[in-house]
C-alpha cells in the first residue's frame, strides 16, 4: 500500500511532460502570421487571441465544479482531447473563424488544467503530498523547457519549417493523450465525494468563547491536523455527531455551493490573505497579458520572415530562471508580515520597468533580456504569495482560494482585453498595449507603496505609546499589577494590535 502512489504519479508525470512539450509554442505568432496561415497582425492580436481569455474565464468555474463531481479523471481526458483538437486544427484548419474556434478549444484545455494538479491528492496519502506535488509540477516545467529548446534548435540549426514544429507538437500531445486513460478512478474528492463517515469530537475552547471541532475518519484515513479544526456556533446538539457522506446530485450541488460561499466569507475576512490575494489577482492579470502578447511585440521589432528569431532560447532561459527564483524562496528568511508590502512594491516596480523597456527601447536583445527578468521576478513573487496564502489553510480552502484568485485575475484580464485589445473596444496596436501594461504594473506598485507607508506611519505613532506603556510597567512593578487589563495595557502596542497595513 505504501508504494501505491507510484503508479498514478508515473502516469500523471508522463501526461504532464508530453502535454507540456510543445516545440511550436514559442513561435505560435510567427506561425499564424507566416505563409502557413497567412493571418494579419490585427486578426491575430485583436480577434483571435482574445477568444482564449473569454473562453477560459467562462469555463473556469463550471470546470472547477465538474472536476470535483466527476472525480478528476474524465476532466483530464477532456483536457488531453482539447489539446489534440487544438493542434489538429493548427495543422489542418485555415481562416479567421477556424482559428477563433481553435482558441476556444485551447481555453477548454487551459481551464481543465485544475484536474491535472488536483487529481493526485485524491489517490495518494497525505504523507506523499509534498513528493508527488514536486514530481507533477517538475515534469511540466521540464517538458516546457525541453519543448522550447528543441523548437529553437530545429528552427535555427536544422532550418526546420514551423509547420513541422506544429506536427511534432501534435505527436507529443497525442502521446500524452494515451496516459490518462489508464489512471485509477479517484474514490473521493474535496466537495462532492468526501470520506464515507467522519466523527466530530466536540470540545469547548473557553479561551475563544467558541466550540472547537476535530474530525477523525472512521476508516482511519490520515487527515492533516490543520484540516481538522473549524469554529462553530454554541448550539451544537450533542458532544459527538456522525456526519454521513454527502449526497451527490442536485441537493449535493446546492450544499457544495453553500459550502463554497461560507469558505469565501471565512477566508477573505482574513486581512493578510486578502492582501496577498489582491496582489495575486492584479499581477497575474498583467502577467498573462504580457506573456500572451509578447511574441507579437517581438514580431514587430524583428520580423520572423526576414530575420532569425530566438524565441525558443528566451522561453527556455526564462523558464529555468523562473524555476530557480521560485526554488530560492525556500532559503529566504524575512518577516513578510513586516516587510511584505514594501517587497511587493519594489518587485512590482521591476515588473513595470521591464515592460516599459520592452515597449520603448524596441531593441530585440533588450526585449529578450527584459522578458527573462519579468518572468523570473513574477515567479519569485507568485511563489511567495502562494506560500503566504497556503500557510494557514486546509487543502479544501487552499484549492478554493487559489481558484477564486485565478478567477478574479481572469475577470480583470477579460476587462483589460475587452477595452485595450479587442476590436470591439479600442483595438490598440501592440506598442500602445505594452505602454498600458507598464502603467498598470506601476499602479499596482503605488497601491502597495501606500500600504507600506501606512504601516510605517502606524509604527511611528505606536512608539510613544510603547514607551508610555513601559513607564507604566515600571511604576506597576513597585506596587504590583492591579488587574489583567492593566497587565495587557503594559504591553507594547504592536504586541496587542494587529498590523494596520495591507498585510
Amino acid at each position: 500500500m505504501s508504494e501505491a502512489w507510484r503508479y498514478p504519479t508515473f502516469l500523471l508525470c508522463v501526461y504532464g511532460f508530453f502535454s507540456s512539450l510543445r516545440p511550436l509554442e514559442p513561435f505560435l505568432t510567427a506561425y499564424l502570421m507566416g505563409p502557413d496561415k497567412n493571418l494579419t497582425e490585427t486578426e491575430v492580436v485583436n480577434e483571435i487571441y482574445p477568444v482564449w481569455t473569454y473562453s477560459y474565464l467562462a469555463l473556469l468555474f463550471p470546470v472547477f465544479l465538474a472536476t470535483d463531481y466527476l472525480c478528476y479523471k474524465p476532466v483530464i481526458i477532456l483536457q488531453g482531447a482539447s489539446f489534440v483538437v487544438t493542434y489538429i486544427m493548427l495543422v489542418k484548419a485555415q481562416g479567421l473563424r477556424a482559428m477563433q474556434l481553435l482558441e476556444f478549444f485551447f481555453g477548454v484545455a487551459t481551464a481543465t488544467e485544475v484536474a491535472y494538479y488536483s487529481y493526485i491528492y485524491s489517490v495518494v496519502e497525505p504523507a506523499q503530498y509534498q513528493k508527488v506535488t514536486a514530481y507533477c509540477r517538475g515534469v511540466t516545467l521540464l517538458g516546457s523547457t525541453v519543448g522550447s529548446l528543441a523548437g529553437q534548435v530545429l528552427v535555427s540549426v536544422a532550418k526546420v519549417p514551423l509547420f513541422y514544429l506544429c506536427v511534432a507538437t501534435l505527436v507529443s500531445i497525442g502521446l500524452a493523450f494515451i496516459a490518462p486513460w489508464f489512471l485509477p478512478i479517484a474514490s473521493r474528492s474535496l466537495f462532492f465525494h468526501k470520506s464515507d463517515s467522519i466523527v466530530l469530537a466536540v470540545t469547548e475552547d473557553p479561551s475563544k468563547g467558541a466550540i472547537c471541532v476535530s474530525m477523525e475518519n472512521l476508516s482511519k484515513e490520515k487527515v492533516e491536523d490543520n484540516e481538522c479544526k473549524i469554529l462553530l456556533e454554541h448550539n451544537i446538539p450533542a458532544p459527538v455527531t456522525k456526519v454521513p457522506k454527502p449526497v451527490v446530485g442536485s441537493a449535493g450541488a446546492l450544499d457544495v455551493l453553500k459550502t463554497l460561499w461560507r469558505d469565501f466569507l471565512h477566508c477573505y475576512s482574513c486581512h493578510t490573505l486578502l492582501a496577498w490575494s489582491l496582489w495575486w489577482a492584479l499581477s497575474t492579470c498583467g502577467y498573462l497579458q504580457v506573456v500572451n502578447y509578447t511574441q507579437v511585440l517581438w514580431e514587430n521589432i524583428l520580423p520572423s520572415q526576414e530575420f532569425m528569431i530566438y524565441n525558443g532560447y528566451v522561453e527556455t532561459v526564462s523558464t529555468v530562471l523562473g524555476a530557480s527564483m521560485a526554488f530560492s524562496v525556500s532559503f529566504v528568511t524575512i518577516s513578510w508580515t513586516a516587510w511584505g508590502e514594501l517587497c511587493l512594491c519594489c518587485f512590482t516596480v521591476v515588473l513595470a520597468i521591464t515592460v516599459y523597456l520592452m515597449d520603448t527601447v524596441r531593441n530585440i536583445w533588450l526585449c529578450y533580456a527584459s522578458y527573462v527578468v519579468f518572468r523570473g521576478t513574477y515567479m519569485l513573487l507568485i511563489t511567495i504569495a502562494t506560500y503566504q496564502i497556503a500557510a494557514n489553510l486546509n487543502m479544501r480552502r487552499y484549492a478554493f482560494v487559489f481558484g477564486v484568485n485565478t478567477f478574479m485575475a481572469l475577470l480583470l484580464q477579460t476587462i483589460l482585453t475587452l477595452i485595450v485589445v479587442d476590436s470591439i473596444g479600442l483595438g490598440l496596436d501592440i506598442f500602445s498595449q505594452f505602454l498600458i501594461y507598464a502603467c498598470y504594473f506601476a499602479t499596482i506598485a503605488a497601491i502597495f507603496l501606500a500600504a507600506a507607508l501606512r504601516r510605517l506611519a502606524v509604527r511611528c505613532q505606536a512608539q510613544p505609546s510603547s514607551q508610555s506603556g513601559s513607564k507604566d510597567t515600571d511604576l506597576d512593578s513597585l506596587g504590583g499589577v492591579s488587574s489583567l487589563h492593566d497587565a495587557e495595557a503594559s504591553l507594547p502596542v504592536d504586541d496587542r494590535l494587529p498590523p494596520q497595513g495591507l498585510l
